[in-house]
């Protein structure tokens, strides 16, 4: 019996708008070299039209695959339950481990986890705690890079990133209004902040706990305001001196 190998890697972890979506990808061993011939690999390599053409095709070949996503409002409530981003992507890991184990029962399945935090043994044991049921004929591999390493992960950050792309594209119907990718580096996405911010704040697409939201608005961190105090004071006593 063919090894069966699960990937798992995410997109939208860093923007200021929309969703985070968790992607899983199950494959046959002998089916990697088939996506490589394709040209599947880390889906930021790729350009848009190549993963939606790929997406298909990873759908055609996997033997099963999964995306979680975790929208802007729910990443605002976890965070404001003192749930941190990291711990986010664990949960949704979890789960797509979970809905795939329970359609392939019995089936030993080796899982390769692309790492969001840097302390990779910490974070695949939350990801374990978070699995329903037994891990028993799972085993598990948790990289840095291993969307680039690992074809399963390619494929998975793959179809991540074409279902985020969806839900952005569903978020501007609804709000009717365009404000690009949803990244703090993209000028269109920063514009529109500045403009309509207030406007839309009822719809709850924004991450409120980012600080790039906050930079963006003008509006002082915690820190930010104590620095500033700070800075203020010693100026203060450099005067008086």
């Amino acid at each position: 019996m063919s090894e069966l190998i699960l990937g798992i890697d995410d997109a939208g972890r860093g923007p200021v708008i929309g969703p985070i979506v968790l992607g899983g990808c199950l494959l046959l061993k002998e089916d990697e070299q088939k996506l490589k011939a394709l040209g599947v690999k880390d889906s930021k390599m790729l350009t848009a039209a190549k993963r939606e053409e790929l997406a298909e095709k990873i759908k055609e070949i996997a033997k099963d695959y999964e995306t979680k996503i975790f929208t802007a409002e729910e990443i605002n409530e976890m965070m404001n339950s003192k749930i941190n981003l990291n711990t986010i992507e664990a949960i949704a890991a979890a789960q797509i481990i979970t809905r795939i184990r329970r359609k392939n029962p019995g089936k030993p399945i080796k899982i390769v986890l692309d790492c969001p935090s840097t302390n990779k043994n910490a974070w695949l044991t939350k990801v374990r705690e978070f699995i329903e049921g037994s891990a028993r004929g799972l085993a598990f591999l948790c990289e840095h890079k291993a969307d680039v390493n690992h074809v399963a992960v390619s494929a998975a950050s793959i179809l991540a990133k074409v279902k985020r792309d969806e839900e952005i594209e569903k978020l501007k119907k609804e709000i009717g209004m365009n404000f690009g990718s949803g990244y703090p580096h993209d000028p269109v996405t920063v514009e529109f902040i500045k403009k309509h911010y207030h406007d839309h704040k009822d719809k709850k697409i924004f991450r409120e706990h980012w600080m790039t939201l906050k930079n963006i608005l003008g509006i002082d961190t915690k820190k930010q305001a104590i620095d500033r105090h700070r800075k203020k004071e010693k100026q203060k006593k450099l005067f008086e001196n």
